[in-house]
């Protein structure tokens, strides 16, 4: 066989293997250029010491690493290491102090003080920001932490936002304060660079809303008018942080309201995966836990290889090496 027809059999060969595995087809977000649709989740892994990057770090975030360009998240710290071909994304979210994130409405003594959620007050808000735009030479964007409990995620949940000024009571006040942020972002670094995460059907630490429906689509309509790069939703059926649940809730009303990319995240599998893309329920699947467990995830999702299992009782241990670097590849 000549070189040239080997050739083009290559590529045809894997034409099928992407027309087969969605996740490993390319997709061109703004001005990204992607060779697959599999994200690696932003994850709390506790091993930022005094909420500072370490080594460890580098490896870590390396081994998850593809020689094709794809999406890592890493929670508001800058790791000064060359990324290469992969997209870096810096996932920022409000730090309080490790408690006063959350919107524990009934237990108020977990907070500093023992005072109250400020979505729960009507401490006044200065409509003023200032952020430190220095990360740009490391980070290629910026997703805005709305989702899991935090910060934002409270103003918007009505189970937690008891204010009664313009910050709180309708859903378009509740929503006010994230938007805002989302504003002050992308005016500072370009709308191009700027996500957000957002679970508006979660529960985590008392962090619900009455009528989750609404106001993920009002979220999804209202990012609209910032142009923002991509909006990353947490599926319904992740109502709390680990178990999936049955659900006739859909983030389809989401998906076709927004303009922008749309990533999906919430107990996905290599074979839901592939079915959210086929079906128009995303454009690109983020992966947690199984990315965590397995650095080369994409790699094994090409040879449908068998999975490393996670070890979750050290998903938030200190330890820089066990549940976090030790996890094997596949052999070359």
């Amino acid at each position: 066989m000549k070189a040239g027809e080997e050739k083009m059999e290559e590529e045809s060969r894997d034409d099928m293997k992407k027309a087969i595995n969605p996740l490993l087809s390319p997709y061109k977000m703004g001005k990204f250029n992607l060779s697959h649709r599999i994200v690696l989740a932003p994850l709390s892994r506790l091993r930022s010491y005094n909420f500072i990057a370490q080594p460890h770090a580098i490896l870590y975030y390396s081994q998850r690493t593809t020689n094709a360009t794809q999406i890592r998240l890493a929670f508001g710290q800058v790791i000064r290491h060359e990324h290469g071909d992969q997209l870096w994304m810096l996932s920022m979210r409000k730090e309080v102090s490790s408690s006063a994130n959350f919107g524990m409405r009934g237990e108020f003594q977990t907070l500093p003080n023992g005072q109250p959620p400020i979505s729960s007050t009507d401490k006044p808000i200065k409509t003023e920001f200032h952020i430190d735009g220095s990360g740009g030479a490391r980070f290629d964007g910026v997703e805005i932490h709305g989702a899991n409990g935090y910060l934002l995620d409270q103003f918007m949940k009505d189970e937690v936002n008891d204010r009664a000024d313009e910050y709180g009571g309708s859903l378009e006040n509740r929503c006010r304060f994230p938007l805002q942020v989302i504003d002050a972002v992308a005016n500072e670094i370009g709308a191009d660079k700027v996500g957000i995460r957002l679970s508006p059907f979660a529960n985590y630490n008392e962090s619900g809303d009455s009528d989750p429906d609404a106001l993920g689509l009002h979220m999804a309509e209202s990012l609209n008018k910032f142009s923002i790069l991509y909006c990353h939703v947490i599926e319904p059926r992740m109502v709390t942080q680990f178990e999936k649940q049955e659900t006739t809730n859909s983030l389809m009303p989401m998906r076709k309201a927004f303009r922008g990319a749309f990533i999906v995240a919430g107990g996905y599998n290599r074979d839901d995966g592939n079915e959210a893309l086929s079906n128009g329920v995303a454009d690109l699947v983020a992966f947690g836990r199984l990315f965590l467990a397995n650095p080369d995830l994409p790699r094994r999702f090409q040879f449908d290889a068998v999975l490393n299992k996670h070890d979750r009782s050290t998903f938030y241990t200190p330890d820089p090496v066990v549940g976090y670097t030790d996890y094997p590849s596949l052999e070359t």
